[in-house]
C-alpha cells in the first residue's frame, strides 16, 4: 500500500537533532523473531510504547506496534514511522509490553506473534483495513477510539438492570441507544459476568416452531444494583486459616512465589484476594467450572470481574478486553489467555491446577501459562501462588531448592479420604472378563444407591468406540493416511477419525488391503463404556464428558448441570472429569485403565498418570457419605499407581526428583525440542541428521554444557502429510545455541512438556 505522500521535511538529513527511534514489533509475514528500529518523526512526538503504526517494510507497508524507545545505533538509516493508526492510545500498557518482551525471548518467538496473541481475535486485521482507508495527508493525532475499538457506554449498564427489575422480559421490548447489535451484545457482557440470563422461548408451532428471545435478571444483578450488599463468604477452616497465614506473609517476604499443595486451598486463597490483590487464573479448563469460580467470587468479593477464555465469541472477548484495558476490572479469571490480559497493575496471580500440562501452548508462541504468571508477577512486583493437589515435580523441586515457599493442606474439611481398590486386569484377563468394567467396579457400580443420591464418575482417557478397526484375515490396521496413526472408530456416525490430525474417514465395509468382510474392532474409549455401563446396569442414568462433547457449543455444561443436579447417576468422561467438579454426592470413582499413558516414551509420563490418578480418587467422598476408589491397571506394582494408591505421594516426588537430577531435566537443568517436518521422508532424516551435527559443533565450541540428543522421529512420525523428526538439547541454557534463530521448516519448544 502506498499512501502517496511527498516526502517531508523531517525525513531528511538534519544536522541539528538526532531523531527519536524506537523497536517496532512488524506484523508483516516474511518477519524474523526480533523487533526493527524506526524514527520518530516530530508531528508523532507524543508517540506512546503500545500504540499501533504504520511502518514501511520491504517494499510494502506493515502495520506494528511499538516496543520500546531504544537508544541502539542501527548499521542503517532508520527508516521514519509513516503514521500513527488512529486509536485510543496504546493497546497494551506496560506491564503487558514487558511481558511480550521476556515470551519472545524466553520461547523464541516473533515479538509481533507474542504481541498477536495478547489482543482480541481479528483486532489487528481491523486496524489493517483502518490503515488501508487513511487518506494522503492523513490524520495522525490520537482522540476518539477508532473502528474496532468502540467502548460500549457504561450508563445503559445499569439502565439494562433496572428494565429488567421487575421480571423477564423479551429482547425485544429492550431500549438502548445503539441498536438491537449494541444491546445484543451489551447483554452478552451482561451474561458473561452472571448479572443476567438469555434463553430462547418457544413461541409455537404453525408453519414452523418460532422462537423468541428473552432476558431475566440473575441474583448478582440485584446484587449489583444495590452497592454494598453482598453475600456472606465462605468460612475458613482452622488449617485454611493457617495456611492463609503463611500465604499472606509470603506476599511481602524474600519468596514472592508460594506453592499450595492440598485439596481444598480455593477458599484460602479467595480469602487472600479480598486484601485487595489482583487473581488471574490461567489454565485451559471447561467453561462451566470457570462459571462457577465466578460465581464464587463475585459471592465472597466486591469486586468487578472479568471472564476470559476461548469459548468466548470474538466479540464476547473483545468486550471484555476492553474492560480490563479500561481499567473496570478488579479480578481475572481465565484460562491461559489470562496471564495476557491487559492489566496496568498486577497485585497477586494464583494459578489453580498449575500442573496441568493445558497450560503449555501447542502454537506459536510455545509459552507456558504457568511460568509467565509467575514472570508477570516478577515484573509487577506482585506474589504468586500456585494451588494444586498433585504439584508438578518441578514446582516440587523449586520448593525443595528454596526457590518457592510451600505451604501444604494436609486434610479435606469436609469428608474424608475414599478407600482406594487397585484391581490387576491381568487377573480379569484370565478369569474370562473381557470388557471394560472389572468385577469390582461393576459390583461397585450396583451397589450405587441413586435413591440417596449416590453418583459415580468413571474415567478413560481415550475417546471413542474402538482405538483399532483389525482384517482378521490379514491383520491390516486401517490408519490415517496423513499420520499414519491407527483410526478411531466413533459409534455415532459413519466415518473412522484421527484423533491427532482430526481427518475423517469413511468406514470400510470390507479390508482395503485384502478386500476380507472379518473386520474387527479392538479396544474402546469413553462411548464403548458408556454403552457397556448402560448395558450392564440399565436402570443407571449415564452421561458422558470428553472432547467430542466439549466441542458442541454449551454441550458441556448441560451435561456437567445435569451431573451436579443429581439427573444422570454416572459420569463417564476422559480426564475433563476429574478437573473442577466439586459434588458432595459422588461416593464412586472409577480409573478404567490407569496404562493409557504410562508407559509413553516421555518422561513425565508417570508423573502425569500419578497426577491424573490422584485427581480422579480425590473426586469421591467430598460429602457426608464414605467414598470408594478402583483403579484398573496392568501394572499394580508401578511406582506411579502405588503412590497414588497408597497416598504416599512424597516417595513419589523424591523418586521422580531423583530421576530428573540424574538425567538434568526440569528442574536441574532446560529442554529445547526442535521439529522438522517434510513431506519427503529421507529429505526429513537428512536435515534433521544435519541439524543434530551443527548443533553439536556448536555446543563442543562453546565449551560443552548443552547436550545434543537426537535427531528421533517423533512419536507421531507423520503429521499432515509431512514427516517429522526431532532434537533434543539439554543444558542449563541450551537456547544459546539458537540466538541466531531457526528458519522453516524447523519449529522450537522452549520448556517443552513432552518429547513426544
Amino acid at each position: 500500500m502506498t499512501l502517496g505522500l511527498d516526502e517531508p521535511e523531517w525525513a531528511r538529513p538534519s544536522e541539528t537533532a538526532a531523531a527519536r527511534l524506537v523497536e517496532v514489533a512488524v506484523d508483516a509475514a516474511g518477519g524474523r523473531a526480533q523487533t526493527y528500529t524506526y524514527a520518530v518523526p516530530p508531528e508523532l512526538a507524543d508517540l506512546e510504547a503500545g500504540e499501533a503504526v504504520l511502518v514501511e517494510f520491504g517494499r510494502r507497508q506493515a502495520l506494528g506496534i511499538v516496543v520500546a524507545d531504544t537508544d541502539r545505533a542501527p548499521a542503517a538509516t532508520p527508516r521514519p514511522i509513516v503514521a500513527r493508526v488512529r486509536a485510543d492510545g496504546p493497546l497494551l500498557p506496560p506491564l503487558s509490553l514487558r511481558l511480550g518482551d521476556w515470551i519472545a525471548v524466553h520461547y523464541l518467538a516473533p515479538p509481533a506473534l507474542v504481541l498477536r496473541a495478547m489482543l482480541p481475535p481479528g483486532l489487528l486485521e481491523r486496524l489493517e483495513l483502518l490503515a488501508e482507508r487513511l487518506p494522503d495527508g492523513l490524520e495522525t493525532t490520537s482522540g476518539a477510539p477508532g473502528p474496532g475499538l468502540e467502548r460500549v457506554p457504561d450508563p445503559s449498564r445499569a439502565d439494562l438492570l433496572q428494565q429488567l427489575e421487575r421480571g423477564p422480559r423479551p429482547v425485544r421490548d429492550l431500549a438502548g441507544p445503539d441498536g438491537r447489535a449494541g444491546l445484543l451484545r451489551r447483554l452478552r457482557a451482561l451474561e458473561a459476568e452472571g448479572l443476567v440470563s438469555l434463553e430462547l422461548t418457544l413461541l409455537g408451532a404453525g408453519a414452523g416452531p418460532r422462537y423468541e428471545r428473552w432476558v431475566r435478571i440473575n441474583a448478582d444483578g440485584r446484587a449489583a444494583m444495590a452497592p454494598g450488599v453482598r453475600r456472606a463468604g465462605r468460612r475458613l477452616g482452622p488449617r485454611q486459616s493457617a495456611a492463609l497465614r503463611e500465604l499472606a506473609d509470603g506476599a511481602t517476604g524474600e519468596t514472592p512465589v508460594a506453592e499450595l499443595a492440598g485439596r481444598h486451598g480455593q477458599a484460602a486463597v479467595a480469602s487472600l484476594v479480598r486484601r485487595g490483590l489482583v487473581d488471574a487464573d490461567v489454565r485451559e479448563r471447561p467453561r462451566r467450572p470457570l462459571a462457577s469460580r465466578v460465581d464464587r467470587l463475585r459471592a465472597d468479593l466486591d469486586a468487578r470481574i472479568a471472564l476470559l477464555h476461548s469459548g468466548l465469541g470474538d466479540g464476547e472477548r473483545a468486550d471484555e478486553w476492553r474492560r480490563i484495558r479500561a481499567g473496570d476490572v478488579d479480578i481475572v479469571v481465565g484460562t491461559r489467555l489470562a496471564v495476557a490480559a491487559p492489566l496496568a497493575d498486577v497485585g497477586l496471580v494464583i494459578v489453580d491446577e498449575e500442573h496441568d500440562a493445558a497450560y503449555k501452548s501447542d502454537r506459536t508462541p510455545r509459552l507456558q501459562a504457568r511460568d509467565c504468571a509467575v514472570q508477570l508477577a516478577a515484573l509487577a512486583g506482585a506474589a504468586v501462588v500456585l494451588g494444586s493437589a498433585t504439584p508438578a515435580v518441578d514446582s516440587v523441586g523449586y520448593a525443595e531448592a528454596g526457590v518457592f515457599d510451600r505451604v501444604i493442606l494436609e486434610a479435606r474439611p469436609i469428608g474424608r479420604p475414599p478407600t482406594v481398590e487397585v484391581v490387576d486386569l491381568r487377573e480379569e484377563l484370565a478369569a474370562g472378563q473381557r470388557g471394560l468394567l472389572s468385577r469390582s467396579l461393576v459390583a461397585a457400580l450396583r451397589g450405587l444407591d441413586p435413591g440417596a443420591g449416590d453418583q459415580a464418575i468413571l474415567v478413560l482417557n481415550r475417546r471413542g468406540t474402538a482405538s483399532v478397526v483389525l482384517c482378521r484375515d490379514c491383520g491390516h490396521v486401517q490408519a490415517c493416511p496423513d499420520c499414519d496413526r491407527p483410526l478411531v472408530y466413533h459409534q455415532a456416525g459413519t466415518t473412522l477419525r484421527c484423533h491427532h490430525c482430526g481427518r475423517a474417514t469413511p468406514v470400510a465395509t470390507r479390508c482395503p488391503a485384502c478386500g476380507s468382510p472379518r473386520i474387527r474392532y479392538l479396544g474402546g474409549g469413553t462411548e464403548r463404556l458408556e454403552r457397556e455401563v448402560r448395558e450392564t446396569i440399565p436402570g443407571l442414568r449415564v452421561g458422558r464428558l470428553d472432547r467430542d462433547v466439549v466441542e458442541h457449543r454449551g454441550a458441556a455444561e448441560r451435561v456437567v448441570d445435569a451431573f451436579s443436579d443429581g439427573r444422570l447417576d454416572v459420569l463417564v468422561g476422559t480426564s475433563l472429569v476429574t478437573k473442577g467438579l466439586d459434588i458432595p454426592t459422588v461416593t464412586l470413582v472409577g480409573v478404567v485403565s490407569s496404562d493409557v499413558a504410562l508407559n509413553l516414551p516421555d518422561e513425565r509420563a508417570a508423573e502425569r498418570t500419578y497426577q491424573l490418578l490422584v485427581q480422579a480418587i480425590g473426586r469421591a467422598g467430598r460429602g457426608a457419605r464414605p467414598g470408594h476408589a478402583v483403579i484398573q491397571t496392568y501394572q499394580p506394582d508401578h511406582p506411579a499407581i502405588v503412590a497414588a494408591a497408597s497416598g504416599r505421594h512424597e516417595a513419589f516426588y523424591e523418586a521422580e526428583l531423583a530421576l530428573r537430577r540424574r538425567f538434568g531435566s526440569p528442574p536441574f537443568g532446560r529442554l529445547v525440542k526442535l521439529t522438522v517436518g517434510l513431506a519427503d521422508q529421507r529429505a526429513a532424516e537428512t536435515e534433521a541428521a544435519s541439524m543434530a551435527e551443527r548443533l553439536r559443533a556448536q555446543a563442543l565450541a562453546r565449551g560443552g554444557g548443552v547436550t545434543v540428543v537426537g535427531p528421533a522421529p517423533a512419536y507421531i512420525a507423520r503429521r499432515a502429510d509431512r514427516w517429522r523428526w526431532n532434537v533434543v538439547l539439554r543444558g542449563d541454557d541450551p537456547v544459546v545455541l539458537l540466538e541466531g534463530g531457526l528458519d522453516a521448516p524447523w519449529s522450537v519448544d522452549v520448556d517443552p512438556e513432552s518429547l513426544l
